[in-house]
């Protein structure tokens, strides 16, 4: 896989426009362009796309990231009115939790590189980015997870993440209540790195990135090992107990 062709791009042009600098690797999610749509396609492509990045040998340093002011620009139409899950087919339930799991997991496990996450804004699925070893966002970027007061048990992945950064207690009143967290409480509490301003966004990642590459490439991965270890264990003892308990009650 290189420059913007083959692989990934082949592959998952639809959903993921890159740019490769010296080894580093920015997936950048988009919907035709413009801000990246949720979909049952980008769910199961995120995970396949993480796999192949993984893979790649080229590959020493990834930055994620999505489209104009919008990590996701709400849902493809018609999506929320695919549940209750319980009416869909053996297949299909197993396919939606099969790559709810693989979402993260092939991130945690397959990516044995340093991440930066910046976040260039709302939308679902910023644990995408949270569980990157680095996490930028911009002033506008409000954090949270709406499945409990929409009736759904909060188990895909978001609420995992918020209990290892935020804590039990405000994880838990952030799940029950749907309340946002802006971009300066995410600071605070710890979600984010830093918070920057969107025109500087992905200069700032790309200046991170600048500085990991300098070390050696042992040191960069072996130090990514470590600062991943904690998500590693989270993952293989909370995840698919998450996933399960959300899709039963969908």
């Amino acid at each position: 896989m290189s420059g913007e062709s083959g692989g990934v791009v082949g592959r998952y042009g639809k959903h993921f426009m890159m740019e490769r600098r010296d080894g580093v690797l920015l997936l950048r999610m988009h919907t035709g362009g413009g801000p990246a749509v949720m979909s049952l396609a980008l769910h199961n492509a995120w995970g396949q796309a993480f796999q192949e990045v993984g893979n790649d040998p080229d590959t020493e340093l990834l930055i994620i990231t999505g489209t104009g002011d919008s990590w996701m620009a709400g849902l493809e139409p018609g999506l929320r009115e695919r549940r209750p899950y319980r009416e869909w087919t053996s297949e299909a339930r197993y396919a939606t939790y099969y790559d709810g799991l693989k979402l993260l997991e092939n991130l945690v496990f397959s990516v044995d590189v340093p991440t930066i996450g910046a976040i260039n804004g709302s939308g679902f699925h910023h644990e995408l980015a949270l569980v990157c070893d680095l996490t930028l966002c911009t002033p506008g970027t409000v954090f949270d997870d709406t499945h409990f007061p929409a009736g759904a048990v909060p188990g895909d992945g978001q609420h995992l993440v918020f209990q290892e950064l935020m804590g039990l207690k405000r994880a838990a009143f952030s799940l029950y209540t749907g309340a946002g967290i802006d971009a300066r409480q995410a600071a605070e509490l710890g979600l984010v790195n830093e918070v920057v301003d969107a025109d500087l966004l992905l200069p700032r990642a790309w200046e991170l990135a600048e500085t990991i590459m300098a070390a050696p490439r042992t040191t960069r991965r072996l130090t990514h090992a470590v600062l991943q270890r904690p998500w590693r264990r989270r993952l293989v003892d909370d995840l698919a107990f998450g996933r399960t308990h959300q899709l039963f009650d969908a």
